[in-house]
């Protein structure tokens, strides 16, 4: 197949991109490198640097190229400056949405795998989470992702967009080539790592009194070659048509229990500081990982935490300065 990756110079976009030319398929990235890094495109790819408030650009790469499917990871992705900005996750996660989705309708690309998150679900009232669970985000993340899911079925109905919604958990760890490099890095195991190698201090624990044996939120960790082989698998389910699933390990980490994994890795100490919990964040995100796993056959290849963290330190070793040379 042909495939847009949008996004693909990104994290989990640049690990997709690698697995599907592994997999013998032509890529397209399509990226606006404000958080990718083109230097994160695995060679065999065409790059596309552009932005999805870009009608017109949208309309000239689907008319210019024959695509079988979208597979979309745009969104902006920091739950905490969702609650301080929300405009701008429901402009970008939303509305440049709508634009992408109108192409791929004009230009009759009807393929389109979606990357959501567990963030849909709030504060869920049983772990592990099931995909029929209601969705209650309590960030404008996660309310952005739930829109974006609503919108979806309406283009399925209306204009026969078949989709599938991955609501993955929380990615983590790196590949050999391919690694996180955010600026600035919010996500726990990086900032984590960051402090293991001398860039950082100390780290700033959020949250010490939830409701979990050790006080600290509990998050379900799945390695991101494993979301990217999940990106492929329902690239190919859209033939059936659209769907949902939750992908995860379905085993959930305590942040205390990721910072010592982190010190018996490293070897170093990891200096913490408590500070209190910040808001829109759940105590404890699990998935039930059950429904993917039948109707894709998807099988998490690396979900040890031990085997993530070391995998991302290292990355982080072996490139100090992420993708800057």
């Amino acid at each position: 197949m042909r495939v847009l990756v949008v996004g693909g110079a990104g994290y989990i976009g640049s690990v997709t991109v690698a697995e599907l030319l592994s997999a013998g398929h032509e890529v397209v990235v399509f990226d606006s490198l404000v958080t990718g890094h083109a230097e994160a495109v695995s060679p065999g790819a065409e790059l596309v640097v552009g932005d999805l408030a870009d009608a017109e650009l949208l309309d000239d790469v689907f008319g210019r190229r024959t695509f079988d499917g979208v597979v979309y990871y745009a969104g902006f992705i920091a739950a905490g400056e969702s609650m301080r900005d929300p405009g701008k996750y429901f402009l970008n996660n939303v509305g440049h949405l709508i634009n992408l989705l109108n192409a791929m309708v004009k230009h009759q690309v009807l393929r389109f795998v979606f990357s959501s998150s567990a963030g849909v679900y709030g504060e869920p009232d049983k772990t592990p989470i099931e995909e029929d669970a209601p969705l209650a985000p309590v960030n404008p993340y996660g309310e952005s992702k739930a829109v974006a899911e609503r919108l979806l079925r309406w283009y399925d109905s209306q204009c026969g967009l078949r989709y599938v919604s991955l609501r993955y958990f929380n990615a983590a760890g790196a590949t050999e080539a391919l690694g996180e490099d955010h600026r600035p890095e919010t996500h726990l195991i990086p900032v984590v790592l960051e402090v293991a190698a001398g860039k950082l201090p100390v780290l700033e624990l959020y949250g010490t009194d939830y409701p979990t044996p050790d006080g600290t939120c509990i998050r379900d960790y799945v390695h991101v070659s494993d979301l990217a082989q999940a990106h492929s698998l329902a690239l190919e389910r859209t033939r059936k048509g659209s769907a949902v699933y939750n992908v995860g390990n379905g085993q959930g980490f305590s942040n205390g229990e990721v910072i010592e994994t982190a010190r018996r890795v490293t070897g170093h100490p990891i200096l913490v500081r408590e500070a209190p919990r910040r808001e829109g964040d759940a105590a404890v995100l699990v998935a039930s990982a059950t429904k993917v796993k039948q109707e894709l056959g998807w099988e998490p290849r690396f979900p040890d935490l031990e085997r993530i963290v070391e995998s991302a330190w290292r990355w982080h070793q072996a490139r100090p300065n992420g993708y800057e040379s």
